[in-house]
């Protein structure tokens, strides 16, 4: 930011004076604020476009996903039927879905129990000051 501000020392005449050091350094200081503002601006923008983009496409091979599952099945289903027959077949996948939502129900409920929250952020608002809080004489 030099010459950025134009001083008498620089010209040849007497060394700036403490407030104008002080005034300049609060101006640069605050425009350095405002282009670090607009570059996390920029930032954000940009991460949350691409974080959008990348949930779409994963939403889409969701659906894709879930289709070859039906298929799957449906293909299961038919096969199976030429053997036993088609009704039973259907009960035959339909366990076979049961057991996989069973197992994943179960392995969900374990995570979350396991889920502490935010243990550091816990321990370190415990540990911040009673600064924030009023004084008991202050609270009157």
């Amino acid at each position: 930011m030099t010459g950025a501000h134009s001083t008498p020392a620089a010209a040849g005449g007497d060394p700036p004076s403490i407030g104008e050091l002080l005034s300049n350094v609060s101006e640069d200081l605050s425009v350095l604020v405002r282009q670090e503002m607009a570059l996390a601006k920029a930032e954000a923008t940009q991460t949350a476009s691409r974080v959008g983009k990348g949930a779409g496409m994963l939403a889409g091979a969701s659906v894709a996903g879930y289709f070859v599952l039906l298929f799957l099945s449906v293909a299961g289903w038919w096969s199976l039927g030429n053997a036993i027959g088609r009704g039973w077949s259907a009960l035959v996948v339909m366990v076979i879905w049961a057991a996989i939502a069973g197992v994943l129900a179960v392995l969900g409920r374990s995570a979350l129990r396991r889920a502490k929250g935010l243990p550091q952020t816990a321990d370190t608002v415990k540990n911040i000051p009673g600064a924030l809080t009023p004084h008991p004489q202050e609270r009157s």
